[in-house]
C-alpha cells in the first residue's frame, strides 16, 4: 500500500487525507497543534458557513481560468454530498449553507470522524520543518524532533496561510514550499478590518448600521476599486463589517504598494437621485421650530446624526431653519458621501484569510507542483481567496479533494 503524508490537519488538509485513504492510500497527518481542525471552529462565528449555492469563480481572487477547471472537479454540491453522506444535516440560509446544527464542531467532528474510518492517522504536536526527496521519487519527513523513518510516495502541503497565526496556520508552510523551490506571491490579510485615521470615528464606536461603501485610490480618491453594500460597523479605530472584509484585501494591496486607499460611505443607501432630492426638500419643508438634531431625528443612529452637525460646524441646539434650504440640503448629502481614510489593515491575528501564496503557475491541474513532482497543494497555500460567505472553505474542500485524488494516483501510476 502506497504511503501518503499531509503537511497540516486543517479543512483542506483532512479533505486531501479523507480522499487519499477513500482511495486505498495508507495517509498520515502531520499537525502542529494538539488537534486537528483548530481554525474551522472559529468560522463563520462558530456556526461554520461552509459553502454557498449562490457560486462563481468571480467571487475568488486567483487564476479563474484554472479555478473553473477546479471547481467542476470538486463543485459545491459535491461539498453538500460529502458532509451529507457523512451524516450532517445541511441548513440553507439564502444559499449559505451551514451545519444544521450551526456549530463548527459539527463539521470538525465529521472530518475527524471520516479520517478515523476511512484508516488515516495523525502525528499531532508535530512540527515539520522539512521534506527531503530520497531516490525513486520518495520523500521524507523532517520534524523538530528529528528525521521521520518512515518514507512517502506522496506529500500532500495544507498548511494554511498567514491568517488566525494563533490556531496554527503562521506562513511556515510557505518556508516548506521555498525549500522546494516555489516562489510565494507577496502575502496580506483578508477578510479584515479596516483602520482609518479620521477622528470621528471615535464617537461611532459600536455603530451598526445598512451601508454603501466603494473603496478608491488615489490622494482624493480618483479612482474607484470596488463597491460593496451590507451591515457596516464603527470601531473606535475605523470600520468592519462584511462589505468592509470584501474589499479589505484590496485595501492592503494599495498600502502595501504605497499607495492611498479611502473609502466613501453611503450612509443612505435605500435613496438614490430624484428619491434622495425629494426626501431633502420634504425634510427641508417641514423643519418648523426644529433643533439640527430634532431636525436629524430619525434619519440615521443617534450617534451619526450628531457626529455630522459636528462635523458640518454646528452645534445639535442650532435651530434648523436658520441655516436654510441650501445649508440643509448640504448637510443631509454629507450623509451618502462620508470619506475615511485608511491607514491599515488589522493584522493577520484578525484576519479569516490569506491573500497571496504559491503561485497558481507552479501547479498542475491536479494541483501537484512543477517544481517537485510528488509534492501537492491544498487550501490556503496558494494563492487563490475568496469573498465572505463560504467560499474559502469551498476553496479548501476543492483544492483538498483534487490533492489527495492526485496524491493517491500518483501512487498508482507508480504502481
Amino acid at each position: 500500500m502506497g504511503k501518503i503524508a499531509v503537511i497540516g490537519g486543517g479543512a483542506a488538509g483532512m479533505m486531501a487525507a479523507i480522499t487519499a485513504a477513500r482511495l486505498g492510500a495508507e495517509v498520515t497527518i502531520y499537525e502542529r497543534n494538539d488537534r486537528v481542525g483548530k481554525k474551522i471552529l472559529s468560522t463563520g462565528n462558530g456556526k461554520c458557513n461552509f459553502s454557498n449555492r449562490d457560486f462563481s469563480v468571480e467571487y475568488y481572487y486567483g487564476d479563474k481560468e484554472k479555478l473553473e477547471k477546479y471547481f467542476h472537479q470538486f463543485s459545491v454540491e459535491d461539498a453538500v454530498a460529502f458532509f451529507t453522506g457523512a451524516g450532517m444535516l445541511v441548513r440553507d440560509k439564502g444559499g449559505y449553507l451551514y451545519p444544521w446544527s450551526e456549530q463548527a464542531s459539527t463539521v470538525l467532528d465529521v472530518l475527524r470522524l471520516e479520517v478515523e474510518r476511512s484508516g488515516g492517522k495523525s502525528e499531532l504536536s508535530t512540527e515539520v520543518k522539512g521534506i527531503k526527496q530520497n531516490g525513486g521519487g520518495r520523500f521524507t519527513i523532517l520534524t523538530l524532533e528529528g528525521e521521520k523513518k518512515k518514507t512517502y510516495d506522496a506529500v500532500v502541503l495544507a498548511c494554511g496561510g498567514c491568517a488566525a497565526p494563533r490556531t496554527g496556520s503562521d506562513g511556515s508552510g510557505f518556508a516548506l514550499a521555498k525549500s522546494l523551490g516555489h516562489h510565494v506571491m507577496p502575502t496580506v490579510p483578508a477578510l479584515v478590518q479596516l483602520r482609518c485615521k479620521d477622528s470621528f470615528l471615535k464617537a461611532l464606536a459600536g455603530v451598526r448600521c445598512q451601508a454603501r461603501l466603494a473603496l478608491y485610490s488615489g490622494k482624493k480618491g480618483e479612482k474607484m476599486i470596488q463597491e460593496e453594500e451590507g451591515e457596516l460597523q464603527f470601531t473606535d479605530y475605523g470600520i468592519s463589517g462584511i462589505p468592509v472584509f470584501q474589499f479589505s484585501r484590496q485595501a492592503a494591496y494599495l498600502l502595501k504598494n504605497g499607495e492611498n486607499a479611502l473609502v466613501s460611505i453611503d450612509l443612505l443607501p435605500q435613496f438614490d437621485g430624484p428619491a434622495f432630492e425629494k426626501l431633502c426638500a420634504k425634510r427641508a419643508e417641514g423643519v418648523g421650530n426644529k433643533t439640527l438634531e430634532e431636525f436629524l431625528l430619525g434619519v440615521a443612529n443617534k450617534k451619526v446624526n450628531l457626529m455630522m452637525i459636528k462635523e458640518e460646524g454646528y452645534k445639535p441646539g442650532e435651530m434648523a431653519k436658520k441655516l436654510g434650504t441650501e445649508r440643509l440640503k448640504k448637510l443631509l448629502y454629507s450623509y451618502k458621501k462620508l470619506w475615511v481614510h485608511i491607514t491599515a489593515v488589522n493584522s493577520f491575528d484578525c484576519a479569516q484569510a490569506t491573500a497571496g501564496g504559491i503561485d497558481m503557475k507552479e501547479v498542475t491541474d491536479e494541483l501537484e507542483s512543477v517544481k517537485m513532482p510528488g509534492v501537492f497543494l491544498a487550501g490556503e497555500m496558494l494563492d487563490v481567496d475568496g469573498r465572505c460567505g463560504g467560499y474559502n472553505l469551498q476553496w479548501a474542500w476543492t483544492s483538498g479533494y483534487i490533492a489527495g485524488r492526485g496524491a493517491a494516483q500518483r501512487i498508482f501510476d507508480r504502481a
